[in-house]
């Protein structure tokens, strides 16, 4: 592996969430501010959203390592497709609690007692749920009816909320959820990396696992990598594994962006192509587009694509992958072609008729008096 030929002492890009590997971009940055200053109301909830692979699992991970256990009782939960009655006993056995055969009445009263059991000792629970945007209507509002519990006018308990953009969508959309809304202190979406920001995010990462050096990267490296990856962290982690693997695999020392633009051709290429019926299918099932349209769904590199995918069909994939921008401009140059080839017959007619009748081809003059 890559990590034996540089002489690191861990995967500096795995995609699994670890403490060790935060980076403060702007964007992190900012949601921890917003996470300070939330957790300091102690009370309603706290909404974080992000793109997938934005990094909200590794902000979870970092909370998690920081947070002051003297002071709070973190419980961390990944949802899934849950509804309300589910979430409850998910809260429950994060608190420890046995959750089987038991009435949901039965289960909300054992909550609220163990919540003020140990707001008893000094500590309030903080609990944060990942992948919000699978959470059900209902489970969002038994989330809402905890945020209720309160012992001598203090909230016993307060909610993070992690989800992706159509989590934010969802709060802002269902009208149930007003009063969850009211209570939402702080609000923050993670958005991607800054082009300056990938280079010193990939060095932190390659520090922690021990890098001394090996191997160097030139600034054009990293702009090239935030062209490919948009600068989302996840993205940047799997580009930067294949980009390591490659230059050890080379024996590579200087990363350049000439490396980087091969990976990235090596990576597109990795993606299935289209087969050869797809073309036809497409057409089959919404004709050619308008010819109105057609200057703009036609562009230089028509042909080139198409020539490549023609070159790669036969070892295709068994089931047709659909890329229907480039089926809309494929059928829009058949299309053309048609048109040309039926112009061009009729002007060959027209060339015949002329000649068959013995008169001057239309458009010429002669020299004979």
């Amino acid at each position: 592996m890559y990590t034996d030929f540089y002489g690191l002492s861990d995967r500096p890009f795995q995609l699994t969430p670890d403490a060790r590997f935060w980076y403060e971009s702007r964007t992190h940055k900012k949601a921890m501010a917003y996470l300070g200053y939330g957790l300091a109301q102690g009370e309603g909830f706290i909404v974080i959203t992000g793109e997938v692979g934005a990094g909200k699992s590794t902000l979870v991970a970092h909370l998690m390592a920081t947070i002051d256990r003297e002071r709070l009782n973190a419980i961390s939960l990944v949802s899934t497709q849950v509804d309300g009655d589910d979430m409850l006993r998910l809260a429950a056995q994060g608190l420890g609690l046995a959750t089987e055969r038991v009435e949901k009445a039965q289960l909300l009263d054992r909550i609220e007692r163990e919540l003020a059991a140990v707001a008893a000792t000094g500590r309030r629970t903080l609990l944060i749920v990942d992948e919000a945007q699978g959470l059900s209507t209902s489970a969002l509002e038994e989330l809402r009816m905890l945020s209720n519990f309160t012992s001598q006018g203090r909230a016993l308990i307060q909610i993070v909320l992690l989800g992706q953009p159509e989590f934010r969508d969802q709060l802002g959309l269902e009208g149930g959820l007003e009063q969850l809304r009211q209570r939402v202190i702080a609000t923050h979406h993670l958005g991607a990396m800054e082009a300056e920001e990938v280079g010193p995010y990939m060095i932190h990462r390659l520090e922690v696992a021990g890098w001394q050096g090996r191997p160097a990267y030139d600034d054009a490296a990293f702009a090239a990598i935030h062209r490919h990856t948009g600068g989302v962290p996840r993205r940047v982690i799997l580009f930067a594994t294949r980009l390591m693997l490659f230059a050890s695999i080379e024996q590579i020392e200087t990363i350049d962006d000439v490396a980087v633009e091969t990976v990235a051709a090596d990576m597109a290429a990795d993606r299935p192509q289209p087969r050869k019926d797809s073309v036809l299918q497409f057409r089959s099932a919404h004709g050619a587009p308008p010819q109105a349209r057609a200057d703009a769904l036609i562009d230089d590199d028509v042909e080139p694509r198409l020539a490549a995918i023609e070159a790669r069909l036969d070892d295709g994939p068994a089931e047709p992958l659909r890329d229907f921008a480039l089926e809309r401009r494929v059928s829009v140059v058949e299309s053309r072609l048609e048109e040309q080839e039926a112009a061009l017959r009729r002007v060959l007619t027209l060339l015949v008729d002329w000649v068959e009748n013995g008169q001057q081809t239309p458009g010429y003059r002669t020299n004979a008096a």
